[in-house]
């Protein structure tokens, strides 16, 4: 089963921007559909955004507006552009693949994910 690597985490004012990097530890089928999710404290983890193979999206309603997702087929990684970042958006980033289009259930393991903080 392919592994996740997230990164691209830190501790940013509101307001601020962030990008998310996730690499597999091996090569992701490109008919795959990959997402980011997050767990905040004391709350389950949540779909934020999912991406097809061709570069279709769904984002969650908090999200929508503010943060992007790509992915790099050949480099075997998925991005997440997050800007005007809210402290709501404080939380553990994973990603994961493949993913079930459109409901977003991933079906792939979980890495460790990175730590977003978004504080005055």
């Amino acid at each position: 089963q392919v592994q996740f690597v997230e990164s691209g985490g830190d501790s940013v004012q509101p307001g601020g921007s962030l990008r998310l990097s996730c690499v597999a530890s091996g090569s992701i089928p490109s008919t795959y559909s990959m997402g980011w999710y997050r767990q905040a404290p004391g709350k389950e983890r949540e779909m934020v955004a999912i991406i097809t193979n061709g570069g279709r999206t769904k984002y969650s309603n908090s999200v929508q507006g503010r943060f992007s997702i790509s992915r790099d087929n050949a480099k075997n990684t998925l991005y997440l552009q997050m800007n005007s970042l809210k402290p709501e958006d404080t939380a553990v980033y994973y990603c994961n693949g493949p993913v079930i289009w459109p409901t977003g259930s991933p079906v792939g393991s979980w890495g460790q994910g990175t730590q977003v903080t978004v504080s005055s």
